[in-house]
């Protein structure tokens, strides 16, 4: 960022215009503290919402958040800089792809989130950590603690819906949740560096929802389990 300002200044004084080290010093000082992170609330909203999101869509949240950075969209935190990087951003893309059209298939959404669901908790669990644990490994530790448990409600919310949704012989119902879950992911990123405050009090009624759907639809959920039991269990003699 100093660097950069830096080549700004000296391209106004190559054409006329002046800018005192002063004001340079005062600029450059306000868009580095801009960049090199954000404010507590606005870290903690953060981190709850890549581990609530990594639970739905774990490669969207990391190619949304890496791009961000990536554009200058929004500030990255020291232990998110990482998905800033180009090789990350290809992967995630391509995984976001992969993962956009499979979660979108009757029957084919199920097995996608049992092969994923040993991913998506603790990749929710460090991503939030790397939010909050730059300069404190106990704040690193509160982190992985809120984003994995986070990331396991949302799960078990998104397994047990869509087991029960795939009880419909039709397929738009299982379409039309899965572009919800798009949208949460676009949504709860940007509503928890916006307006931090705002996203705690969505989230909260939000998992207390989940927790709510997840309990009554319990019955669907252990049907997935039997199933991956099977699926993953060695076939009978």
């Amino acid at each position: 960022m100093d660097a950069l300002w830096s080549s700004l200044v000296a391209w106004l004084h190559s054409v006329g215009l002046p800018a005192g080290a002063g004001v340079a010093d005062a600029v450059g000082a306000g868009a580095a503290q801009a960049a090199s992170g954000l404010d507590m609330p606005s870290l903690l909203a953060l981190a709850a919402a890549l581990g609530w999101v990594s639970g739905f869509r774990l490669y969207a949240v990391v190619f949304l958040v890496g791009a961000s950075g990536a554009l200058g969209w929004m500030p990255l935190p020291e232990g998110l800089q990482v998905l800033q990087h180009p090789a990350l951003l290809a992967t995630s893309g391509a995984l976001l792809f992969v993962e956009f059209f499979a979660d979108k298939i009757p029957g084919l959404d199920s097995l996608w989130d049992m092969v994923n669901s040993v991913i998506r908790i603790p990749a929710g669990a460090a991503l939030a950590a790397g939010a909050l644990g730059a300069d404190s490994a106990t704040m690193a530790l509160v982190g992985a603690l809120l984003g994995g448990t986070l990331a396991a409600s949302s799960q078990a919310a998104k397994t047990t819906t869509r087991a029960a949704i795939n009880t419909s012989p039709e397929p738009f119902s299982n379409i039309a949740m899965s572009l919800v879950e798009d949208g949460l992911v676009v949504g709860a990123v940007w509503l928890a560096t916006n307006h931090p405050l705002a996203f705690g009090v969505s989230l909260a009624i939000a998992v207390v929802l989940m927790w709510i759907v997840t309990w009554m639809l319990f019955k669907f959920l252990r049907a997935v389990f039997r199933r991956a039991r099977s699926f993953f269990s060695p076939a009978s003699a």
